[in-house]
């Protein structure tokens, strides 16, 4: 560091975006990242880690451009940076304990007190700093400190009152994290012995933040069918009744999709057809860096979200992206036109189109066209649904167990009814109440302590196809010609 002598300042750069918040896009995310940078990188492995801020994620969990190897830091840098949207549910598992390696000895150059090394991944409680020639160990906080650079490499800055200040070298040794160890079945995860893992952990997110999933992704792994298939089932019963929705890609790598003519082949090779999916192709591409389309969606659905009165009663196609083209899994350019895009969307697959800017593109979810009732066909029917749904569930859950009795069953109806004309009258669907019919309550039933209730949902479809007639009007022209005659 330089001598500095006199007055000085500094300023700080302004975050790329103020995010804003909402629930009922929550992002649950499953991958890999750089935590042998996070505060703590033994405690954030397979457990949901909750983000409001860019600057806490990146403490809890670490870091990297190189969303190949380090997944969760696409939807990091989407949600964050790009959109800017929170909060965030990441899963991260990649193990230190289990996904490591050993790396060879390095000798590192020291310059002005600092030895920057090549390494990535390196876990910082198992780096020893020794004496080049006779391999004597320094003592680190005495002799040296470590760090990362901003490009995660490992950083070991001599203290100039320690025994190692003079050295124009040191040899570092060290064991890093391997995320290209983490298969897609460390993502699938096990539940054993009080144990839970990968896909697994998503039962623990209501109990541990109160707040229920709304969208789960797993970007550069739920392209593997195997995984895909899970992570749609995932999304009904989670604790036993809760529902959300997940956005899957459809591979574009070398070996997967690589035409907009595949597209229908490789969704249906993949299983992809649930009603609560979204499926997506192919990658897209930021500057220079690539993500998979989930990644992103998933991320700008949550805003769509949070500045629609946290109601996802909107459509998330047509939306502005703030991305710079479409790609393949290796960068290779994908420019659809919007015919090509509506033949991807025909096979119940969205995508991307660029008219006047880049913009999302599809409505359909992953059933259709299997599937045509609207609320299984369109993603922001079904998503309205789910989201009624599980706000049934947590609303009137205190009430379990009181009298079954006339009181009960009215204050039900009408705060239902309360809040479903709320929506209606702001706009975000035709209709919403509820009711309790006599034919649907058996003495039966009521007996057993069962009550039924009937709720009505109309939530707007997106209009998809707006034809506009023109035609030629002779009569008009004879009348003009004949100066109004």
């Amino acid at each position: 560091m330089a001598y500095q002598h006199g007055v000085r300042t500094l300023e700080q750069p302004t975050s790329v975006l103020a995010p804003v918040t909402g629930t009922a896009g929550l992002q649950v995310v499953f991958g890999t990242a750089p935590i042998n940078q996070a505060a703590d990188p033994y405690s954030v492995t397979n457990t949901p880690v909750l983000a409001y801020s860019w600057e806490e994620a990146v403490s809890k969990l670490g870091y990297s451009d190189d969303f190949k190897k380090y997944t969760l830091c696409q939807s990091m840098y989407a949600s964050f940076k790009l959109v800017g949207v929170a909060p965030v549910i990441f899963v991260n598992v990649l193990d230190p304990r289990s996904h490591k390696k050993t790396n060879d000895a390095a000798t590192v150059s020291v310059v002005n007190l600092e030895a920057v090394t090549d390494l990535d991944g390196v876990l910082l409680d198992t780096v020893k700093v020794k004496k080049v020639e006779e391999e004597t160990d320094f003592t680190e906080g005495t002799d040296y400190i470590l760090s990362f650079n901003d490009a995660g490499k490992l950083v070991v800055t001599l203290l100039p009152t320690g025994t190692a200040a003079k050295e124009q070298s040191v040899k570092v040794e060290s064991d890093s994290i391997d995320p290209d160890a983490v298969k897609a079945t460390d993502i699938i995860g096990t539940s054993s012995g009080g144990t839970e893992k990968g896909l697994e952990v998503l039962r623990q997110v209501y109990p541990k933040t109160g707040m229920t999933p709304g969208l789960l992704i797993a970007p550069g792994w739920s392209h593997d069918p195997d995984v895909g298939v899970v992570l749609a089932a995932k999304c009904e019963e989670i604790n036993g009744y809760f529902r959300a929705e997940s956005y899957i890609d459809i591979d574009s790598t070398a070996d997967g999709c690589t035409a907009y003519t595949d597209v229908k082949t490789h969704k249906e090779k993949a299983g992809v057809s649930s009603p609560h999916v979204m499926a997506l192709w192919p990658c897209v591409q930021i500057g220079s860096m690539v993500m998979w389309a989930s990644a992103f969606q998933a991320a700008l659905t949550a805003y769509t979200d949070a500045n629609n009165d946290d109601v996802p009663s909107l459509s998330p196609s047509n939306k502005a992206a703030g991305i710079t083209g479409t790609v393949l899994e290796d960068g290779t350019e994908v420019l659809l036109d919007q015919t090509q895009a509506n033949t991807v969307n025909s096979f119940g697959v969205s995508t991307f189109i660029n008219v006047n800017g880049w913009r999302t593109w599809g409505n359909n979810t992953a059933a259709y066209p299997a599937v045509t009732d609207p609320k299984d066909r369109w993603f922001c029917c079904r998503r309205y649904f789910t989201w009624r749904e599980n706000g049934f569930i947590l609303t009137f859950f205190q009430k379990v167990d009181n009298p079954a009795d006339r009181r009960l069953i009215e204050t039900i109806v009408d705060s239902a009814n309360i809040e479903g004309n709320s929506y209606v009258a702001s706009g975000k669907c035709a209709a919403d109440y509820i009711q309790f019919n006599e034919a649907e309550n058996s003495v039966t039933d009521l007996l057993n302590g069962k009550l039924t209730f009937h709720h009505h949902l109309a939530p707007y479809t997106p209009a998809e196809d707006i034809l506009n007639i023109f035609e030629f009007d002779p009569d008009a022209l004879r009348a003009a010609l004949n100066g109004g005659n």
